[in-house]
């Protein structure tokens, strides 16, 4: 059975999540928080929060064993993208884009 757990519109591009998510993918459940606990990033402390979330919901809810759990499904997909002005040279206006995303961490019984 599979548990997960989403964190929408979270204020970080998605390339730079992409980057840390890639390192749990398929990891042991104690492996990934491993990894992301020793990662010094905003990222990876926005994707524990979400793995021990997925931890949670399959221990609680669906009753998992917590040591057989693995990250089965993990992946960031882009979100709205709120659009910001920025002053360039010459008289003109410029965009600046702030990228947001949607974390989705799944994890499911060995």
């Amino acid at each position: 059975m599979e548990s997960y757990a989403i964190a929408k519109q979270v204020r970080i591009s998605p390339i730079k999540a992409r980057l840390v998510i890639d390192l749990i993918r398929g990891k042991e459940l104690k492996d990934a928080r491993v990894i992301l606990v020793n990662y010094n990033t905003k990222a990876s402390k926005l994707i524990l929060k979400v793995l021990n979330s997925a931890a949670a919901n399959a221990v609680n809810n669906d009753k998992q064993d917590e040591t057989k759990l693995y990250v089965s499904e993990a992946r960031v997909d882009a979100g709205p993208v709120m659009k910001r002005i920025m002053f360039d040279s010459r008289g003109y206006i410029g965009r600046k884009d702030k990228r947001t995303s949607h974390i989705v961490i799944s994890v499911s019984e060995r």
